[in-house]
């Protein structure tokens, strides 16, 4: 059986052209070649929603209402989780008989103050132990009995300073009561979550029925009119990457290349893995929260330089590791783990690092492929 092998030639400048005869079909085998063009890093990349929130719960209870399932859609303000508010509406209650109670006593309290400014209470002991009688009992009594008289101005002035002590109370009593109220409002309105703007639940954690705790989350809430796609960009890269710079990016179904625009640069790097966390915003209806995206990152580090080129079918996924069937001295197959770069027209792809020129790949490896990764040839090898 003979081998088909095709060798590509590669014109020097910032771009390749692919020249193959009208005839010709895709080979069995690919020689590398080498390609110099711009220097461009493919760093994967996930597509995540422009605007997302966890709603969590801010308070324990039962989940007694949750408004639908993921994928359900819901406007600005609508009712998404509510928590079982029976026990608050219940201290409310309470509150407000409070409230009752002390705007009742401030009214009395008013009324024994004009008493005793327009007609003073009389000698006789009133029995009971409130604060006014336990006063003559303890100070104005005794005074009485050394002197031998009722100092009538000073007396006054005491029931005065009684009754309004009284009023003072009562105002106090309010105020607590009032409190507690806009306290129990407060929870209520905690108790319900509604949708802080337009968009869809992505992601639920609870049932109805469900008995939750504060910080609890509840479910996941998304804006998908428009995507992003979050990349870690090396460190050695940021200086040459500014805001608003239009990008390409290479799509997960299809290799469909689309254009992207750099929205955000995060401001301090990743001290593990010196990275820098960069959001492309994505054209609208191109892709789906979660998909796999490749974007094409300038290297201005290093000049143009010269990369294998292969074909973009040649290249195979274990899981977001992309690998080619690289053909030994031997006839054997071997897949080797490579770092892809840009992709080229029509359907290559350079290669950062695992091939070298000469070597020969499995143009379009067929199903069932012995498989098995290796390190890259060393360059003297």
């Amino acid at each position: 059986m003979g081998i088909k092998i095709l060798t590509l030639l590669f014109a020097a400048g910032a771009s390749c052209a692919l020249v193959l005869p009208a005839q010709a079909q895709v080979p069995e085998y690919f020689v590398v070649q080498q390609s110099r063009g711009a220097a461009t890093v493919s760093l994967g990349g996930t597509v995540i929603p422009y605007k997302e929130v966890t709603l969590s719960a801010q308070l324990p209870g039962r989940v007694k209402y949750l408004a639908g399932i993921e994928g359900d859609s819901f406007d600005d303000g609508t009712l998404l989780v509510a928590i079982d508010d029976t026990e608050l509406l219940a201290r409310r209650q309470a509150a407000i008989a409070q409230l009752a109670n002390a705007d009742a006593s401030l009214r009395n309290a008013g009324a024994q103050y004009t008493r005793e400014l327009w007609s003073p209470r009389s000698r006789e002991p009133v029995s009971g132990m409130g604060l006014p009688n336990l006063f003559d009992q303890m100070f104005t009594d005794p005074m009485e009995s050394m002197v031998g008289r009722r100092d009538e101005p000073a007396a006054r002035s005491i029931d005065l300073y009684s009754s309004h002590i009284g009023i003072q109370q009562a105002r106090n009593a309010i105020l607590q009561a009032q409190s507690e109220i806009q306290a129990i409002d407060a929870k209520l309105r905690d108790a319900k979550s509604g949708a802080p703007f337009d968009g869809v639940i992505t992601k639920k954690y609870i049932e109805v029925g469900d008995t939750v705790q504060p910080g609890q989350p509840l479910l996941e809430f998304a804006d998908l009119t428009y995507l992003q796609v979050m990349v870690d960009v090396p460190a050695r890269l940021r200086p040459g990457l500014k805001m608003g710079m239009m990008l390409r990016a290479q799509l997960d179904v299809g290799d469909k290349v689309v254009p992207v625009r750099l929205a955000q640069i995060y401001p301090v790097a990743d001290a593990q893995r010196h990275t820098v966390k960069m959001k492309f915003d994505l054209p609208q209806g191109e892709a789906a929260p979660g998909m796999y995206v490749k974007a094409l990152i300038p290297d201005f580090t290093s000049p143009g330089h010269e990369s294998p080129v292969i074909p973009t079918s040649a290249i195979r996924y274990n899981g977001s590791l992309p690998g080619v069937y690289v053909v030994g001295e031997d006839g054997r197959h071997e897949l080797r783990l490579i770092r892809v770069g840009e992709s080229l027209t029509p359907g290559f792809t350079t290669v950062l690092s695992g091939l070298r020129s000469g070597e020969k790949v499995v143009a379009d490896p067929p199903p069932g492929l012995a498989s098995g990764w290796t390190t890259a040839p060393s360059p003297g090898k």
